[in-house]
């Protein structure tokens, strides 16, 4: 299983550092799950132009490739306009495509292209049966692998909710991973930002694990009330062995064939 974990955004690297470390820590002590490092150069979405969005193209490729050659950990970032692809695939892992893009076809393509593995998150606008249109766009840029993402859907105003059905009908024509700590979110639930409800992370992620999903995606942090951007979504560091542990168990018992 894929498990995806990092800070929501590159703010220093004493806060990527800690955090990759703990991650190479985890992967010493799991070895049946396979460890990827995600932080984005640049959240070129926040609900104001005031709030940070990270240090940027450069430099953030720059602390990305420390991660990699210090701690020997995988790593992947979102790209937003087709130019970022090239040299974000140079660096990363597993290429990331924002939700609000999961239908860019420009942008698909290229990262289709790039001879990396491309995840695209799920637009909170779709439903599971229209993501087939992703994956063909995908797989006529003969890309070499690729994950669809689940993190909620639209539910009125400021709220998300995930239909868990939507973990079954994608994984039939696509690899899925859930996205734990946005699918809590509440976009522009603070007014010039968004909140989120941490408590039921830990819940949702026992839920798809149950259901049968192919990795997990987690944005954690050493101290979420502190972080830059989604903070109030973010899993505590601190807890990520726990949902590990939790994750180990159900897939114990799960069949072969639910299992990711």
């Amino acid at each position: 299983m894929l498990i995806i974990a990092g800070p929501c955004v590159i703010e220093n690297e004493k806060v990527v550092f800690e955090t990759a470390q703990h991650l190479k820590e985890l992967s010493q002590e799991f070895p049946d799950f396979d460890f990827v490092f995600k932080s984005s150069f640049d959240k070129a979405n926040r609900s104001s132009h005031k709030s940070f969005r990270g240090p940027g193209l450069e430099r953030g490729l720059e602390v990305l490739r420390k991660v990699k050659e210090e701690f020997g950990i995988k790593v992947t970032t979102d790209v937003h306009e087709t130019w970022q692809v090239k040299p974000v695939a140079e660096v990363v892992d597993i290429i990331q495509i924002p939700a609000f893009l999961s239908r860019q076809t420009d942008l698909l393509l290229e990262a289709g292209r790039s001879g990396k593995p491309v995840n695209v998150k799920k637009g909170q606008f779709l439903a599971p049966w229209d993501v087939k249109n992703v994956v063909e766009k995908l797989k006529f840029a003969n890309a070499v692998d690729y994950y669809i993402t689940e993190r909620g859907v639209s539910f009125g105003y400021n709220n998300l909710v995930v239909d868990f059905r939507s973990l079954v009908i994608m994984r039939e024509f696509s690899k899925v991973i859930f996205d734990a700590t946005h699918s809590v979110q509440l976009p522009g639930g603070g007014g010039d930002r968004s909140s989120g409800q941490r408590e039921f992370v830990i819940p949702l992620i026992r839920a798809a694990v149950a259901v049968g999903v192919d990795g997990l995606f987690m944005e954690v942090h050493p101290n979420p009330d502190e972080a830059l951007s989604d903070g109030p979504n973010m899993l505590p560091l601190s807890k990520l062995k726990e949902v590990l542990e939790d994750v180990q168990r159900i897939l114990s018992v799960l069949p072969s064939t639910s299992r990711g």
